[in-house]
């Protein structure tokens, strides 16, 4: 695995949130990791997330997998013909007919065939190779921050993006193939949902990696708090608009 340039000195400034569960940095590898545990059951893409946020430091392969939806997303596997058909998510109710389900296949992000054949996942304060993907389960608060830092010098735009079903494709996939942040409300994807995975009403937050070092930077040189949401916030905001000229002295 290839070695850290990402320091625990960058990584640092995470801890100032205090996070409920640790966040989780995600590799996807081309070989079979070294130094790294083979998880030792099948479970849901999904749940290894939650199983990685328990401390655990593991890497899967593609019999690791209990979901067809993972191996598809990771480019392991086809599909089977009744979930691209649309047969399987209009019988499970999420969508009224299969010519409903069948769109979700049309644009769910997935990884190119023999692209990656192994995932390896580590909580924060194991973390020995410089994430792909580094996942995070948030409080609005907290997202907040994280979003004004990705945009702190940026300027772009906050965008969430899921679906339905295969949440792990907005996890996991989408913001390491498009190098954008994505983050998805925990409570509404019907797998996560289904196996309860995370508390509702939080975010999960997934940061690529060619975004996370300027994030780490902004988020030691931003104020986390703005002026105007402090308690005097309208005489700051007011006093701004004087000094430029916009309202009267």
């Amino acid at each position: 695995m290839v070695k850290m340039t990402l320091t625990k000195t960058d990584l640092a400034i995470l801890d100032k949130f205090d996070f409920d569960v640790p966040p989780v940095g995600v590799k996807f590898l081309v070989k079979r990791p070294e130094r790294v545990e083979r998880l030792n059951e099948r479970m849901a893409f999904c749940e290894m997330l939650r199983r990685a946020q328990e401390g655990n430091v593991f890497f899967v392969d593609k019999d690791s997998h209990a979901c067809e939806a993972g191996l598809y997303v990771l480019g392991q596997a086809d599909a089977p013909e009744p979930y691209i058909s649309g047969e399987f998510g209009a019988g499970l109710k999420i969508f009224e007919e299969p010519r409903s389900a069948s769109r979700l296949y049309q644009y769910i992000p997935k990884i190119g065939r023999g692209v990656v054949h192994s995932v390896a996942f580590s909580p924060l304060d194991k973390l020995a190779f410089d994430p792909d993907v580094l996942v995070i389960l948030a409080n609005t608060s907290q997202t907040e921050i994280l979003l004004r830092a990705m945009s702190y010098r940026t300027g772009k735009m906050w965008s969430s993006k899921c679906s339905a079903a295969i949440g792990c494709a907005w996890i996991y996939v989408y913001p390491y193939v498009t190098g954008e942040l994505n983050y998805t409300v925990t409570g509404l994807g019907h797998g996560m949902r289904r196996r309860k995975l995370f508390p509702e009403g939080h975010q999960l937050v997934s940061i690529p990696f060619d975004l996370l070092p300027s994030m780490l930077q902004s988020l030691r040189d931003m104020p986390w708090v703005l002026p105007a949401y402090e308690p005097d916030g309208a005489e700051f905001v007011r006093g701004l608009l004087v000094k430029l000229g916009m309202a009267p002295v």
